[in-house]
């Protein structure tokens, strides 16, 4: 199946876009930019003069540059490349990509307390796990709180620097929470959304955060506020209304705050499911595929893989998966020497305690268990922590017998439908955490689990393993056909027609954001 099948195309997803700015210009703002520049050799070779580029290799930044390519319109975010400076005009942006300029990058930069406080301490140590329901883990200090709202400052600058009167803000995730408040004062004319790539809690759990109010008050200056799922819309609404004076219209999703109207809607994010299918398919998978399980003793030796990727978070649930395969081979023996399992970990948010703790307990963890079940001819666990290329990736996916994703909070998680994509070959099965926001999508034809059931998890993966083929290819194929119909170019289309929906309902009545009317 491919995109053109269901009706969603990056042209397709692009031209909805343009059609809504029309002549106003559109503004992604985002933490991480889609190019970086870097020096050669690192930022002690500055004097060779060579400088490389760094490409969007998949994800958002990957669906969202052809569409900004097509519109031609500017994309604010950190720049963290050592040659990112070199490269910018007065203005502090540099027009990409560099083989065919076509819109702006508008760099924001970040001093060494920004970059603790906004980056590493706010968004990543009270937002992050605060949204992720692990209120234990947050961290508020008064500092974090000073440099994130100083931080959201400079961002809604580069964005008020880089626009006139109306144009189309599109903010992402949980980094700007801020930002939209400071561009609607400045440009109460423009059509500002923001896409929020995490959960959402509940209010019992984000009153956890000191400055709540401030947060919310900076969403409600956006027009639109989208979501994953349904449950964070409504989470949402729940918070507006506990703290806030605003009116909640929950038939409509839309909350009456300061004067202005801000709807709240959800759009479940997804992958680019054809290039996902096409790099499965690749001889560069096919080669990375043969070298790696031949120095891993799995090539023609009929051993069923399991696999899981992800960054190593405390909220990917890799404790609780590991213990979950510990129970399998305990309580099922016949699986030893019968099943790896490969975990690809890539290492996250170093320096902050509680990622650095929890890589020293997983490498305790996948040493002890292999010490505990290993033998001469066979590894359970095989451990991955370098840089493995696209098509390793989609080849690891393709060749597993089941697909691991058991966080144990995430607001969609696309390793999930990565996955399913690549399944291209012998089919596979998705053992799937309840807790993942793809569980409304993809919890039909996956095998569902709570990630903290090890006896659960342990009892589903070797029911998975003993699936008839005929049931993993009618799984899978299920599975695929929502995956394809529901990529991120369908996702980047429902956003702006939702947007275009809500400025003709404003056309047609009066806008509750206009000033009304007083009898003389």
């Amino acid at each position: 199946m491919t995109a053109n099948e269901t009706g969603a195309t990056a042209e397709s997803a692009a031209e909805t876009v343009a059609e809504f700015c029309d002549d106003r210009e559109l503004v992604v703002v985002s933490n991480r930019q889609p190019y970086s520049h870097y020096c050669e050799g690192g930022e002690g070779n500055r004097e060779s003069g060579e400088v490389r580029v760094d490409r969007p290799a998949g994800g958002l930044t990957a669906a969202l540059d052809p569409v900004m390519q097509r519109v031609e319109g500017t994309w604010v975010a950190w720049g963290d490349g050592d040659a990112d400076r070199e490269v910018v005009g007065p203005d502090d942006a540099v027009t990409v990509p560099p083989e065919d300029p076509s819109y702006d990058l508008r760099r924001v930069w970040l001093d060494d307390e920004q970059v603790e406080g906004y980056y590493r301490g706010y968004s990543n140590q009270v937002l992050w796990p605060l949204c992720h329901l692990d209120t234990a883990k947050v961290d508020a200090r008064e500092s974090f709180w000073n440099e994130y709202r100083e931080t959201n400052d400079d961002f809604a600058e580069a964005v008020i620097e880089s626009t006139t009167d109306e144009p189309v803000v599109w903010f992402q995730d949980y980094h700007l929470a801020l930002a939209p408040r400071r561009v609607r004062d400045e440009r109460p004319n423009a059509f500002l959304a923001h896409f929020w790539h995490v959960p959402w809690p509940s209010w019992d759990v984000f009153q956890a955060a000191p400055q709540y109010e401030q947060l919310l008050d900076g969403l409600l200056a956006n027009d639109l506020v989208g979501f994953h799922t349904d449950q964070y819309c409504r989470n949402f609404l729940d918070c507006v209304e506990a703290a806030t004076d605003a009116r909640v219209d929950r038939g409509s999703r839309s909350v009456s705050y300061r004067g202005k109207r801000t709807f709240v809607q959800s759009f479940p994010l997804g992958i680019d499911a054809s290039r996902q299918a096409e790099l499965a398919e690749s001889d560069a998978a096919d080669e990375w595929w043969g070298e790696f399980s031949a120095a891993h003793g799995l090539a023609g030796s009929g051993t069923a893989l399991a696999v899981g990727v992800e960054r190593l978070d405390y909220t990917k649930g890799i404790e609780e998966r590991l213990a979950a395969l510990e129970r399998l081979w305990e309580t099922y023996p016949e699986r030893r020497g019968d099943l790896t399992y490969v975990q690809k970990g890539t290492e996250s948010r170093s320096g902050i305690d509680a990622y650095d703790d929890l890589q020293d307990r997983v490498d305790g963890e996948i040493e002890r268990i292999n010490d505990r079940f290993g033998t001469d001819d066979w590894t359970p666990i095989v451990s991955l922590t370098d840089h493995l290329p696209e098509a390793g990736i989609a080849a690891l996916l393709r060749e597993a017998d089941v697909g691991l994703v058991t966080p144990v909070q995430d607001g969609m998680n696309l390793v999930a439908k990565e996955f399913v994509a690549a399944q291209t070959r012998d089919p596979g099965v998705l053992v799937l955490s309840e807790l993942a926001g793809a569980s409304e999508q993809l919890g039909d034809g996956a095998t569902l689990i709570h990630p903290r059931d090890a006896a659960g998890v342990a009892d589903a993966i070797d029911e998975s393993l003993s699936l008839s083929r005929r049931e993993r290819q009618q799984r899978i194929a299920d599975l695929q056909r929502a995956v394809h119909a529901e990529d991120v170019f369908a996702w980047l289309e429902s956003t702006f027609e939702t947007a275009a929906a809500i400025e003709r309902g404003r056309r047609s009545i009066r806008d509750p954001r206009a000033p009304q009317p007083t009898d003389d």
